[in-house]
């Protein structure tokens, strides 16, 4: 069996902490380097249900896309819920390890997994990453329908290959237009537009889209159709894609490593009341 510490200098190969943005907190939260690894478990987000999710598993080793302690932290304290992670890790010898802006550069990362599991064909990254010779890595992904359909339709392909949340899949644009060309990017995107419209797509899927960005894009003299998922949904297929490349790594070791895939809905939001139309807005009460 491999100790932590050789499991992690893999994954800091397939993610390079360096490559991650300055803001962010990746690597190792928290673990012995020198414990066995047999069992690791990924998820999108370090909160209790998926420290008690491996506990119950046997994990020895939780992967999660978001960080735990992002803006830092003076207590971990087990009265807080994310100390109370930190406790549950620690008494059950289980180490915590995160990938985030350097998972979402990598080739393949994030959007590869995303475009992957919508079955688009990827022509490049949305935001290449100039450091990279081959042009593979950077920000988001550039992708092409193999057939065109229409904006309908493609909400419908979001909505029934991605995982189901409470939100579903929200859409502005004409449900009627065409779409061939389409940039994804998994979790929040809205920063993205200026990119989006130079790469010349029909439709942009992304998450967390927000009003004034969405409006101003649609006024635009070449509206741009939008697709807003769940964060979560579009972050989640990164998971099954990590875990394969783990078990790659380990099958060329010999390791013999188990990974598994949290299927434990941790999106925050927990239902969806559809709008019901007034009879007329104006005869709404004041």
């Amino acid at each position: 069996m491999p100790r932590l510490s050789e499991v992690i200098a893999a994954l800091d190969a397939l993610w390079p902490p360096s490559r991650a943005e300055q803001w962010d907190a990746v690597g190792t939260v928290c673990g012995d380097p020198d414990a066995e690894v047999t069992r690791v478990l990924f998820a999108v987000d370090p909160v209790q249900e998926i420290a008690d999710e491996a506990v119950e598993l046997g994990a020895d080793l939780i992967i999660t896309h978001h960080p735990l302690y992002l803006r830092g932290t003076t207590t971990v304290e087990a009265g807080t819920f994310k100390g109370r992670v930190v406790h549950t890790l620690i008494k059950n010898d289980i180490a915590l390890h995160v990938a985030h802006t350097n998972a979402d550069t990598a080739a393949p990362g994030v959007s590869d997994a995303l475009a992957g599991a919508l079955d688009l064909r990827i022509t490049g990254p949305l935001v290449p990453d100039p450091s990279d010779p081959e042009g593979r890595r950077g920000l988001g992904r550039i992708c092409e329908l193999d057939h065109p359909e229409t904006l309908r339709e493609f909400a419908a392909r979001a909505a029934a290959w991605l995982p189901p949340t409470a939100q579903g899949i929200r859409v502005a644009g004409d449900p009627d237009m065409p779409v061939r060309r389409v940039a994804v990017s998994g979790g929040s995107g809205d920063s993205l537009f200026e990119q989006v419209r130079a790469a010349g797509v029909d439709v942009f899927l992304t998450a967390d889209l927000r009003h004034h960005p969405v409006s101003e894009a649609r006024e635009q003299s070449r509206p741009l159709a939008l697709v807003d998922a769940a964060h979560w949904a579009t972050e989640w297929p990164w998971c099954e894609q990590a875990a394969a490349q783990l078990d790659a790594i380990s099958e060329r070791h010999g390791w013999g490593l188990r990974t598994h895939v949290s299927r434990t809905v941790t999106d925050p939001w927990t239902a969806h009341a559809p709008s019901v139309t007034p009879p007329s807005i104006s005869g709404a009460p004041n």
